[in-house]
C-alpha cells in the first residue's frame, strides 16, 4: 500500500469514510454538491492524514501537563477540528463545482493515486500539459476558495 498504510487501514479508514458519509446524509440539511466519489476521496484523504498525525505524535511517554488543564477535553477539540476540517473540505469541494469539467477532471484525477504520467495518458494529453494545465486549474480553484471565505467572513 502507498503512503505506508497495510490494506487493514486502508480497509478501516475506508469503512469508517463510508459509515461518515451515512450519517452525514442521514441529515436532512445535508446537500451533496459533488460526485460521491470526490467526496468520499477527500474524506478518506482526511482520515489517513489525521490517523498519519495521530501515530505520529505517540510518544513513550506523556507531556507532564496533559491531564490538567481546565478546557474542553480532547474528544470535543477532536470533533470541532474535525467539524471545521469537513466544513472546508465542502467548500473547496463545492468550488470544484464551479471550474470547469476538464479542470475538475484533472484536479480529481491526481488525487486519485495515480502517477501523473498514468493520468495523462487517460486524459489523452502530454506530461507538461497535464502539469502545466493542473497548475492553472489549482490556481483557478485556490482563488474561489479564497473569495469564497472573503465572502462568508
Amino acid at each position: 500500500m502507498s503512503k505506508g498504510a497495510s490494506m487493514e487501514e486502508a480497509g478501516d479508514i475506508f469503512q469508517e469514510s463510508i459509515i461518515d458519509v451515512y450519517k452525514l446524509a442521514q441529515n436532512k440539511d445535508f446537500t451533496l454538491t459533488c460526485p460521491l466519489e470526490a467526496f468520499l476521496l477527500l474524506i478518506c484523504k482526511r482520515k489517513w492524514i489525521n490517523q498519519a498525525e495521530k501515530n505520529k505524535r505517540h510518544g513513550v511517554t506523556n507531556p507532564v501537563d496533559e491531564g490538567y488543564t481546565l478546557v474542553a477535553s480532547k474528544d470535543d477539540e477532536a470533533a470541532a477540528l474535525y467539524a471545521d476540517t469537513l466544513e472546508k473540505e465542502e467548500m473547496v469541494v463545492a468550488m470544484l463545482q464551479k471550474i470547469s469539467d476538464r479542470c475538475r477532471e484533472i484536479i480529481i484525477g491526481s488525487y486519485a493515486n495515480k502517477s501523473q504520467q498514468q493520468l495523462a495518458g487517460e486524459l489523452g494529453v502530454s506530461y507538461a500539459y497535464l502539469r502545466k494545465k493542473k497548475s492553472l486549474c489549482m490556481a483557478e480553484l485556490i482563488s474561489l476558495v479564497r473569495n469564497n471565505k472573503n465572502h462568508a467572513a
